[in-house]
């Protein structure tokens, strides 16, 4: 693998720099949405610096589909340059281009080091949702060819695998190995070296298995909506941030960025003029890695994904969701942190609210909990910095196989 060839200047580029371009970018994109009627809640000039990010409202999934339920089919947010339309479920749907990488996936597939000469065995599906596409247009991106295999047919994959000379591999982690020990069986052998997957985790064993058997698998986070936000280089040490969004970590529930290197929420904005989904919440948990990888590539880091982050838990029939706890913390100036914990009592549920706080005592709060999460339960004055710092609002305890 090359570790040290880049897919363009944009990713070692200095922080200001990024930061100025990512500005303007986004600033062109604000306009857009704010002259546009009933698009979104954000006014031109709300952002006169990335920092100002956190000031706007975050768009959820729940959102998305409200709006296009009642504007369809994008719900009113300004699409332009769409040649294909996509349904996600919810139903969500979402636009497609077919302008140069729209999804922006060739900067992951050329760090897996797929291009010219390579043949791209594209396992995603085509049917509906557009990961298909992605894939497909990052091949073009970097000058591959492409099989649209799709999934299932196995036996028919393996044949054209080896029919048409597949080099490289683009679907979910474990499908790689399906092939595989389809084409073992029916004793073909294939010529995959390179890998790109996402969609699935791809597990420390899984990957060794493939390099034993000279494939190099990497791996990306991308969303239908959002397309590239991350990806792994041959460094394999976190996932570097795509160069066309800016990504936040934020306390569930709140929209508040955590401190650095906390667990928290993924947010993206993404820079894309002809999509631009401003602070849009995936829903998944992870964590910004300390200094830049070892590739050289200069852009911000994740742990990759950590878990979801729509902790919402039903407590003594009522439902708890991460924005209650966060109105909770927002009542009190004192409070730094809270955390809702779930557990069982006898035969019933319980609740434990852990509160970090610089002041006060557990009755204080008691008014506050009641009003925010609708229920009474045990409360536990905490210093600060003393909970967890992996991302969860709402811990639930309770033992489902013997309670």
């Amino acid at each position: 693998m090359r570790m040290n060839t880049h897919y363009d200047d944009l990713e070692t580029r200095s922080a200001d720099a990024r930061a100025a371009a990512q500005l303007q970018a986004l600033q062109a994109n604000i306009a857009r949405v704010a002259a546009t009627p009933g698009a979104c809640r954000i006014e031109d000039g709300s952002v006169q610096d990335l920092a100002d990010l956190r000031k706007l409202p975050v768009l959820r999934k729940s959102d998305l589909a409200a709006w296009q339920a009642d504007n369809p089919p994008f719900g009113g947010i300004p699409v332009r340059n769409a040649a294909h339309v996509f349904q996600s479920p919810g139903p969500i749907y979402e636009p497609g281009g077919v302008t140069h990488d729209w999804w922006r996936m060739g900067r992951f597939l050329h760090a897996v080091g797929i291009g010219a000469g390579d043949v791209v065995q594209n396992c995603f599906g085509y049917h509906l949702t557009p990961a298909g596409m992605i894939f497909e247009s990052g091949a073009r991106a970097v000058g591959a060819t492409v099989l649209p295999a799709g999934t299932g047919q196995t036996e028919l994959q393996v044949q054209a695998a080896k029919a048409v000379g597949s080099t490289a591999y683009a679907g979910t982690p474990d499908y790689l190995k399906v092939l595989l020990d389809k084409s073992d069986a029916l004793d073909v052998a294939l010529n995959f070296t390179k890998a790109a997957v996402g969609g699935g985790a791809l597990f420390p064993a899984m990957r060794q298995a493939y390099a034993d058997r000279g494939i190099t698998c990497l791996q990306c986070y991308a969303t239908a909506d959002l397309g590239n936000i991350a990806y792994e280089s041959p460094a394999m040490e976190g996932m570097i941030v795509d160069e066309g969004v800016i990504v936040e970590i934020v306390t569930p529930g709140s929209g508040e960025p955590v401190a650095p290197g906390e667990v928290g929420e993924v947010v993206v904005t993404t820079l894309n003029p002809d999509y631009p989904l401003i602070r849009f919440a995936t829903g998944d948990l992870s964590a910004a890695l300390p200094g830049q990888s070892p590739c050289g590539r200069t852009n911000m880091r994740i742990k990759g994904w950590m878990g979801r982050a729509d902790q919402t838990t039903k407590i003594k029939g009522m439902f708890v969701r991460p924005e209650q706890v966060a109105n909770l913390v927002a009542r009190h100036d004192e409070i730094v942190k809270a955390r809702v914990i779930a557990r069982r009592d006898g035969t019933q549920d319980a609740m434990t609210v852990q509160l970090e706080t610089t002041g006060g005592a557990a009755e204080d709060y008691a008014a506050s909990v009641a009003a925010t999460l609708k229920l009474k339960g045990i409360i536990e004055v905490v210093s600060p910095g003393s909970l967890p710092k992996d991302g969860l609002v709402i811990e639930d305890q309770r033992d489902y196989e013997t309670t």
